[in-house]
């Protein structure tokens, strides 16, 4: 009886986890950095693969918990709070880019000097008409954040698996598809990465918000496979939750995106 638990709160064990991601990391950093230097992307992808790995092994080991009962409601509470932590990590990350933009924006350098007065955008850049794909790429994230929605209404007010599965499905495919039309118009780029400040953060700013919906959409897609194992309940679906709080984070990046770098900006 002494090594009953007899709190509200989960003692987790020690885990690899954090070591390997951290280490994971650095190599994929280093990697990238070598990748830059044209020493190939071998590093790169192994470091990728050990990212990879820690996310599907620490969230498994979230998933398990929750399926043996160990989120509590206390436990629940930590989980929540630990999470609008970071999106507001999120919210700062593309924070920085936002910045960096309507520096370059605002005060555009000249040619020869800093103290020259430039032109916005730079000469010779030809930008994107933002009410071609970039406002169907915006209606469709919209799209997508309302299914995810409908699906979330339907969990928490009724338990309706059928309407549930279809929001995700829904979500998830319109989630792809904003991937694609992204991908479309990096193919279709009058500019490059190098060479001009509009173009390095054109692509930073709307290339990392690309990344965030593809874990957006995997986010998505294992909250499908999980309402389809019956492990939601109204009043137990943290992960769900989460999940519908990141999707809209996603959707309210893009908004900013779609408004100051491709209306304003342009």
């Amino acid at each position: 009886m002494a090594h009953v638990k007899n709190h509200d709160y989960h003692i987790l064990p020690p885990s690899v986890y954090p070591l390997v991601g951290a280490v994971a990391a650095f190599i994929m950093l280093f990697g990238g950095v070598l990748w830059m230097h044209d020493s190939g992307p071998w590093m790169f992808l192994i470091g990728f693969v050990g990212v990879l790995y820690t996310m599907a092994g620490w969230w498994g080991e979230v998933v398990s918990e929750s399926k043996a009962g160990d989120h509590t409601p206390v436990v629940n509470i930590g989980l929540r709070y630990g999470f609008i932590l970071f999106i507001m990590s999120e919210v700062m990350f593309f924070f920085a880019w936002f910045w960096s933009f309507f520096k370059h924006a605002i005060y555009p350098m000249g040619p020869n000097s800093p103290a020259e007065d430039g032109i916005w955008p730079p000469a010779g850049i030809e930008t994107f008409d933002p009410w071609h794909l970039p406002l169907i790429n915006t209606l469709i994230l919209l799209c997508s954040g309302c299914a995810a929605t409908w699906a979330h209404h339907a969990l928490v007010h009724g338990n309706k698996r059928d309407d549930m599965k279809w929001g995700l499905i829904i979500a998830i495919v319109l989630g792809m598809l904003f991937t694609f039309f992204q991908a479309y118009e990096y193919s279709h780029a009058a500019f490059g990465f190098s060479g001009n400040i509009y173009g390095a953060n054109f692509f930073m700013a709307t290339g990392f918000h690309g990344a965030h919906v593809i874990i957006g959409t995997i986010f998505l897609f294992v909250c499908l496979m999980r309402v389809l194992a019956g492990q939601f309940t109204p009043e137990k679906h943290v992960g769900f939750e989460a999940a519908a709080w990141y999707w809209h984070f996603v959707d309210v990046v893009w908004l900013f995106l779609f408004a100051a770098v491709y209306i304003w900006g342009g």
